[in-house]
């Protein structure tokens, strides 16, 4: 990536901070925004259909379904590590585009699938795939967008994400009407189509070059204090010998605690999917198709809101206030929602819309705060490594969270609403001093406000002219001088004023 694209995307991404914009303004950031809207309607299509066609088309149980995608998931977030340390030594463009072409290919697989042992290896390509590809695009929009700018960058990606899913739904719903298995084949080609389209937008972008590691013997601290490595903008990051070892992301246990703590948190994730439908049939009288007007309302605030709702992060101190409201919101939700158990089935119904209505708060809040966590208490040089570790608390609360949540609101009822509230409210207020004890190892970056990146682009811009000028002048000087001791040998008396350029740049140096 050049200097003068690091300047463009630093200016742009600046600009195109306001809220209630879907889109980005143009540049690395809306592409990244097409990418995800590819992808996202494909994968709503996918979301909505791959159980029924597994178990009506295929002919597989339901049973070997969630078993295969088990396994599928549990090897993705294994190898979400190995593939994000890719895309550092390898450039994370390249690692995207091709992890892109993958899922495709992955996808399509599933179009030939007819038992069981086919179907779990198509899944484990697919959720491997998907996993580095999440890697490998947050170490590309690390390397192309300034810091002050990703969270904002962030929830324009997570607005498009909501709308390309709610898309994909609804053409997944139309297959589904259709109940035949050309609609189902449709919909998986046009979810391989889709990540084709993501692949090629993401090759539009900026080349970025791969990382250069450095090596340690493994002891903390080893190597000079003067190698650690490098920001986009030059400066030291502060993060050099004591992360870059054999066992990589694992030996730095302040991240690690960061990671686990936002894992727990989000075990909302299944919440939405699974535990309040289950909630809504099992334990209350209210109509089942609320379930379906609940997402809804969770999918159109994200798009709305999520812009908005980011503007306030920008670094350690607000993205912890963040989730520390989360938290609390969260534990109001979870109240909120156990109140639904017992009463008529239009009360019912009313409570779980104000339920629903706390829990997207929470899941903005806790999504911002975590999103600038997971940029800026990474290392430069490593960032698609931790990304892909920081990455796992997804698939990890998608495999625990139907488990546990099941355990504790259908098995429970309203004291495991409480208890999950509870454990909401501890992992968000844990998360302070967890950042604070990894931002102290690591000499993360600290508060920056809005605007600073494109103030300092502009600055440097101005400081690199005025010294190309003083540059010239000083040449243009010394050919004179060069010129005169030819005109008056040695011991003439002619004298030469050097240019106030060449006074600038010497004073400079002093």
């Amino acid at each position: 990536m050049t200097t003068r694209d690091a300047r463009s995307a630093e200016r742009s991404a600046v600009k195109g901070n306001g809220a209630g914009r879907v889109f980005p303004p143009a540049g690395p950031q809306r592409v990244l925004a097409l990418a995800q809207l590819s992808n996202s309607v494909g994968d709503g299509a996918y979301y909505v259909t791959s159980a029924l066609y597994f178990t009506h088309v295929v002919g597989l149980s339901a049973e070997r379904v969630g078993l295969g995608l088990t396994v599928a998931w549990a090897i993705g977030s294994l190898v979400g590590v190995p593939l994000g340390r890719l895309a550092d030594r390898r450039g994370p463009r390249g690692t995207a585009v091709l992890l892109a072409l993958a899922t495709a290919t992955a996808v399509a697989s599933f179009l030939l699938v007819r038992g069981f042992l086919p179907f779990v290896l198509a899944a484990c390509a697919y959720a491997s795939a998907q996993s580095g590809l999440g890697a490998a695009r947050q170490a590309l929009l690390a390397s192309l967008i300034p810091a002050g700018a990703r969270t904002g960058l962030l929830a324009h990606l997570q607005s498009t994400l909501n709308a390309g899913l709610a898309v994909g739904a609804g053409l997944g719903g139309l297959a589904l009407h259709a109940g035949t298995r050309s609609a189902y084949l449709g919909l998986f080609a046009l979810d391989a189509v889709s990540f084709l389209v993501c692949a090629a937008l993401l090759w539009q972008l900026p080349s970025v070059e791969p990382a250069r590691l450095e090596r340690t013997d493994g002891r903390v601290g080893a190597g000079r204090a003067d190698e650690s490595p490098r920001d986009g903008r030059g400066r030291r990051s502060g993060r050099g010998s004591e992360r870059v070892t054999a066992a990589g992301v694992l030996r730095d246990r302040p991240y690690v605690l960061v990671t686990f703590l936002n894992t727990v948190l989000l075990l909302r994730m299944p919440l939405l999917s699974l535990g309040i439908p289950l909630w809504i049939t099992e334990r209350t009288e209210a109509p089942a198709w609320l379930v379906s007007a609940l997402f809804v309302l969770n999918t159109a605030a994200v798009m709305v809101f999520q812009v908005r709702m980011a503007r306030g992060v920008t670094g350690l101190v607000t993205a912890t206030r963040s989730i520390r409201r989360s938290g609390l919101v969260m534990l109001a939700s979870c109240t909120v929602f156990a109140l639904s158990s017992g009463v008529s089935p239009w009360i019912a119904a009313a409570v779980l819309v104000a339920g629903a209505v706390l829990q997207v708060v929470a899941e903005m809040q806790h999504s911002a705060g975590s999103w600038q966590l997971a940029f800026d208490l990474a290392p430069a040089d490593r960032m698609g490594e931790y990304q892909g570790f920081f990455g796992t608390g997804v698939t990890v609360a998608r495999t625990m969270g139907p488990l546990v949540l099941t355990a504790l609101l259908v098995g429970w009822g309203t004291p495991g609403w409480l208890l999950l509230g509870a454990l909401m409210l501890g992992a968000s207020y844990a998360m302070g001093p967890a950042t604070r004890w990894a931002a102290s190892r690591s000499s993360a970056q600290p508060e920056r406000p809005a605007g600073a990146d494109h103030r300092e682009a502009a600055g440097r811009e101005e400081s690199e002219d005025a010294h190309r000028e003083g540059g010239r002048e000083f040449r243009r000087s010394e050919a004179d001088r060069r010129e005169d001791g030819v005109r008056h040998p040695k011991g003439g008396n002619r004298v030469r004023l050097a240019p106030a350029g060449a006074a600038a740049v010497q004073g400079a140096e002093c």
